[in-house]
Order: C-alpha cells, then sequence, then structure tokens
C-alpha cells in the first residue's frame, strides 16, 4: 500500500458540514472551547498539587492536564511553537524533570527526554508499555533492496482518537497507583475523556465516510494512525524523519500519483519546512493546506480543536459529501 503524509494550515478554513454529523461536530467543537477554558485555568502551586508530572510535549501534556483536573501540577519539557524531535533541556528543566513525581514520554522519539530521564533517575511512564507503536510504513519501490518494507516505529499514536483514549485509561491509572487518595477522581476523568475521544473518533469516521478521493499527499509520513483509522492512504514525500530529503526518484514518483491519483492537495506542517512540498505542489499544479500532526499548539488551541480543523481541511483536499 502507497503511504502518504501531509499537513495543512493552521487557520480554519470554512467547510459545510452535512447535516446528519452537525451536532456531533458543533458539540465537539464546543468541547474543545471548554476544554481550552479548563486548560487556561492556573494549575495547582507545585506545593499544593497531588501530583507533579512532566510531560515531554504536547499530547502528554494535555491527557495529564484532563486526567489529573484540579489535583495536579502539569509542566511540558517542549514549549510552544518548539519541534518535539528537536528539542534541547536546559538544566534548570532538567532539574525539575528529576523531582516530579512522574515524566510521561515516548521511546525513542525525543533523545534529549530520554537522556534526561537516565541521567536523573526520575520516575518515568513510557506510552509504548500500554500501545504498540506501529511501523512506519514506505513504499514498496523505495525499499533499502532487502526486500522490507517497513521503517522504524511511527509514534504518532494521538493521531487516533480511540488510541488516545486506551492512553488516557492508562495515564488515570498509573495516576491512581502513585495518589490512591484520588485514584477514583482520576479514574473519573479518565474515563469523560476517553469518551469524548470516541465521540470525536466517531465524528472522523461519519465525515470522511464518503470522500471522492483517499488519497493524502503529505510533506512527510507522520499520518499513518490517522490514515489506517479513516481508511485512508497516506502518501509523505519523506520518511518518517521530517527533515529527511526526498531523491529525484522519489519527487517525480509523487508527482506522478498526483496526477494519477487525481489529488487536489499537498499537506504541509507548521514546523516542518514546506519548501519542498509547496515545489513539489506548483509542479503539478494542485493546491497546499496544512495538516497538523499535533506535536504542539498555539493560540489558545487544544487537541479537540486542532483534530477538528484537521478534519475541516480533509474534507476539502478529499471533497467529502
Amino acid at each position: 500500500m502507497i503511504l502518504i503524509s501531509y499537513n495543512f494550515s493552521p487557520m480554519p478554513l470554512p467547510v459545510t458540514i452535512p447535516a446528519a454529523i452537525r451536532p456531533a461536530v458543533f458539540g465537539l467543537a464546543c468541547l474543545g472551547l471548554a476544554t481550552s477554558a479548563c486548560a487556561s485555568s492556573p494549575a495547582p502551586d507545585k506545593e499544593d498539587a497531588a501530583l507533579t508530572i512532566a510531560a515531554a510535549f504536547y499530547p502528554l501534556e494535555y491527557v495529564a492536564e484532563r486526567v489529573g483536573g484540579d489535583l495536579v501540577s502539569v509542566s511540558s519539557l517542549t514549549p510552544p511553537g518548539v519541534e518535539p524531535h528537536d528539542v534541547e533541556l536546559s538544566p534548570a528543566a532538567v532539574r525539575d524533570m528529576g523531582n516530579a513525581d512522574l515524566v510521561l514520554f515516548i521511546e525513542a522519539f525525543q533523545p534529549a527526554v530520554e537522556d534526561a530521564i537516565e541521567a536523573t533517575g526520575a520516575s518515568a511512564f513510557d506510552a509504548t508499555d500500554v500501545i504498540d507503536l506501529a511501523e512506519a510504513e514506505h513504499d514498496h519501490e523505495h525499499d533499502d533492496g532487502d526486500g522490507h518494507d517497513h521503517g522504524p516505529a511511527d509514534p504518532h499514536f494521538w493521531l487516533d482518537p480511540a488510541i488516545l483514549a486506551d492512553y488516557a485509561s492508562a495515564v488515570g491509572e498509573r495516576f491512581a497507583a502513585l495518589d490512591a487518595a484520588n485514584a477514583d477522581a482520576y479514574r473519573a476523568n479518565a474515563a469523560a475523556l476517553a469518551a469524548e475521544l470516541e465521540e470525536l473518533d466517531e465524528t472522523f469516521s461519519t465525515a470522511l465516510a464518503r470522500c471522492e478521493r483517499r488519497d493524502i499527499v503529505t510533506s512527510h509520513a507522520a499520518f499513518g494512525y490517522l490514515a489506517h483509522a479513516y481508511d485512508l492512504h497516506q502518501v509523505g514525500i519523506a520518511g518518517i524523519e521530517p527533515d529527511t530529503e526526498p531523491s529525484p526518484a522519489r519527487l517525480r514518483e509523487i508527482g506522478q500519483l498526483i496526477r494519477d491519483t487525481g489529488a487536489t492537495t499537498v499537506f504541509t506542517e507548521q514546523l516542518v519546512s514546506a519548501r519542498v512540498a509547496e515545489a513539489v505542489a506548483q509542479d503539478t499544479g494542485v493546491t497546499t493546506a496544512v495538516l497538523d500532526p499535533l506535536e504542539t499548539v498555539a493560540n489558545g488551541d487544544d487537541y479537540v480543536s486542532v483534530m477538528l480543523r484537521n478534519l475541516d481541511a480533509l474534507r476539502e483536499a478529499l471533497d467529502c459529501d
């Protein structure tokens, strides 16, 4: 199967939502606003918090804040607007991380975070302990000549809301084990978040069920989980690592695929250079849009609001009913 990666612009584009799914979409939009309001409220001081949590980057931070509620102080090791793969931790950040009750991270995603965990001996919860990461796939014609068509593990599991719901439940259990006095609250918060994420998953499934096209072309192959969840085909210009340069042969192949499939959009990302993707779009006469891998958020966004914006971009690019 051909995989396609894509990104789209941060500003929401108006789309027409079918009446059948309008209540769910609008309900989730309100949910996103409510969640943003919760996230913007002051976290408890570390001295007053039942738990202090250090999250490696945004999706893990989002889950920790929702599961912990007003009982937990959560900090992110990746500042807003910074590409998580490239994060470097200051001595102060490492010191604070070492003092946290728990560090949430994903193995083999952020070397600086893993090095700091090892150096400080911090208590840590690896998402791969509860989530079996899929292998990052690439085109059969571009393997290394050894017959294998799989690359490294794809860490972007949070782009499938149903899988993120499973992770939220696991985080709830971990918090409950660390703070038995508030175990019921953590489990209730995790269950509420999981239900919201499952509703978001259903909204995506309904909205993407009937589309003229199912191929998505992306700047790098970060969207395998999203594509698999909703029966889309991801074609990444570059592989799972965002800074890899595609070969001329790969660029020619992508161009031909766009022509063959009738794709109208090449997706780019906010934190990854759009130079190559824009060149491909210009050469093939198609447009670009942002598809957000949700590794960071800004300007009052949260997970739900960005995912709904991603859905808008997908529906427009794929010409969905």
